[in-house]
């Protein structure tokens, strides 16, 4: 796959991009002479980023966006195609966690995961993979935001989210399959845990999926503990000046040996036919 370039002047739009990895991914693109557009479902914090990529002399524009409302997120897309946006850089970030478990989850905080971390990469792909695909003539890239939760095995206490970032994972997958031939790589980044609010994302949780929640401020020490996403930037530079791929960046430091783990259960699990 052809090594990503970005083209001045193309835009690269950011979901998830009012704080967190988001923030650091939108700042970073804006560096690299791209137009950010940051999508995120908190249009204050969304205007945020959009104020700290002008003051560090980039161009873009904040919109507020629900990924996991299909039809908003379409709308969205058919509003830039028709500001003639020209983009090159799709980074698929939303992404929400929690501390519940598959067999004990309630039925609205299970869609909630489901309906973000995985049907909301879905729906933000088939919105604006049209605006990337007409964009011929450019350097083209998708990135998708999972988890080091995505390559180890699914381990306590937090069940729900890590099996739902394998998908997203999996998502990732499945455009690198479709986008092959089209020469768009895509880039699946894993980043271990880090200092960022995920560890609270019920402070946005819609209506629909029980309503705003918000954890006490101990609750989130650990993550205030790690590093920032900035530290993923060199990595995401790499993979995609290699045309795309894997991008795991581990914190935790038996993230290697679970992942020998995995890949040993399931070559374990092999049973050929008699």
């Amino acid at each position: 796959m052809t090594a990503f370039l970005p083209t001045t002047g193309n835009w690269a739009i950011v979901t998830g991009a009012g704080s967190g990895i988001g923030r650091m991914l939108a700042l970073h693109f804006a560096a690299l002479g791209l137009k950010v557009a940051v999508l995120d479902i908190s249009a204050e914090t969304a205007a945020e980023t959009l104020e700290l990529v002008k003051a560090a002399g980039g161009f873009g524009r904040a919109e507020t966006c629900d990924v996991s409302d299909e039809a908003a997120i379409k709308a969205l897309a058919e509003r830039f195609a028709a500001d003639g946006m020209t983009l090159g850089l799709l980074w698929i970030n939303a992404g929400v966690g929690s501390a519940d478990t598959v067999g004990a989850g309630k039925p609205r905080t299970i869609r909630w995961l489901y309906e973000v971390n995985v049907l909301g990469a879905i729906w933000t792909a088939q919105a604006f993979l049209p605006l990337l695909r007409a964009n011929t003539g450019a350097s083209r890239h998708v990135g998708i935001t999972a988890s080091s939760a995505s390559v180890v095995p699914v381990k306590g206490p937090f069940t729900l989210y890590s099996h739902t970032k394998q998908a997203t994972a999996a998502v990732g997958e499945a455009l690198t399959a479709e986008l092959a031939g089209e020469d768009i790589g895509v880039t699946i980044l894993c980043p271990g845990i880090l200092n960022t609010d995920i560890w609270n994302s019920g402070r946005a949780r819609p209506e629909r999926h029980g309503g705003a929640r918000s954890l006490p401020e101990d609750a989130g020490a650990h993550w205030r503990s790690q590093p920032g996403p900035e530290v993923l930037a060199s990595a995401i530079d790499a993979v995609m000046a290699e045309g795309g791929g894997w991008c795991i960046v581990p914190t935790e430091g038996n993230t290697e040996p679970l992942m020998e783990q995995r890949h040993a259960a399931q070559r374990k699990g092999l049973r050929n036919p008699e």
